[in-house]
């Protein structure tokens, strides 16, 4: 069973940054994309950021400027720089990879912006 472990979140002022990594169990061979979901109270989870096998990378245009996706293959992890953040960016984040046709979620990781 494939396990997604994040870590990272917390609380930071508007317009602050936090850094985002989610550890996959899994080989970046057997990858085929992974990336960030958020849902915020009340609202439905949405996609925040996806980075595919080939380095292709792909951004909700709400973050675009301001969110960045990275991976580190040897760690085989993925990573969600964010910078100015806003009170609108508070929300659970949740790590997702396809991995051989199947879709895998972390637990979530909380990030609070403060106005």
């Amino acid at each position: 069973q494939v396990q997604l472990v994040e870590s990272g979140g917390g609380l930071v002022q508007a317009g602050g940054s936090l850094r985002l990594s989610c550890a996959a169990s899994a080989s970046w061979f057997a990858i085929s994309s992974m990336g960030w979901y958020r849902q915020a109270p009340g609202k439905e989870r949405e996609l925040v950021a996806t980075i595919h096998k080939g380095g292709s990378e792909n951004y909700a245009d709400s973050v675009k400027g301001r969110f960045t996706i990275s991976r580190d293959n040897a760690q085989n992890t993925v990573n969600l720089q964010m910078n100015s953040l806003k009170p609108e960016d508070t929300a659970v984040y949740y790590c997702a990879a396809h991995i051989l046709s199947r879709d895998y979620w972390g637990k979530g990781t909380l990030v609070t912006v403060s106005s």
